[in-house]
């Protein structure tokens, strides 16, 4: 007998998708989400680092300047180098916390190259680890996350912070 799978998270992100009004990189910068509802890992003056809330995997970041632009030519030196080291630390960061076996790094510019807010650019960085990819998201398209996001969230934010 067939047994479902749930992933609830699913219809959330395509119900999201269709009616996202606002910014979530500029809303997570003000701090308008709040403290339960933010997935901020690290914010500076010209960037910031939070959590995708719809993961490809555990641990799954993205980093953004705090300015809204869309392209790489519209970020100031100053942003430029501040998302480039972001991206670095946050490398380092998801690398003591779960020691992953590689990662993925890279921009979606425009949405046409997959980029689901390409109003304000922002980089991903993806831990990945040997054999993560599996029959689920093929077949069934489900991904199984091990980890709470805000449990991830802490993670982060205390090896950031050390």
């Amino acid at each position: 007998m067939t047994k479902p799978l749930w992933a609830p998270w699913r219809l959330e992100y395509i119900v999201q998708a269709g009616e996202q009004e606002g910014c979530v990189f500029c809303e997570e910068a003000s701090g308008a989400l709040g403290e339960a509802d933010s997935l901020l890992v690290h914010r500076d003056e010209h960037g910031l680092v939070m959590l995708n809330k719809f993961p490809y995997a555990s641990g799954h970041v993205m980093v953004a300047p705090v300015r809204h632009v869309r392209g790489l030519a519209e970020l100031s030196e100053d942003e430029a180098l501040a998302v480039h080291s972001l991206t670095v630390r946050a490398l380092a960061a998801l690398e003591s916390v779960y020691s992953p076996d590689a990662f993925n790094v890279g921009w979606n510019l425009g949405e046409a190259a997959g980029g689901s807010i390409s109003a304000h650019l922002h980089e991903h960085v993806v831990p990945r680890w040997a054999g993560d990819t599996n029959f689920m998201p093929v077949l069934a398209d489900v991904k199984v996350m091990p980890e709470h996001l805000l449990r991830t969230r802490d993670r982060l934010r205390a090896a950031w912070a050390g």
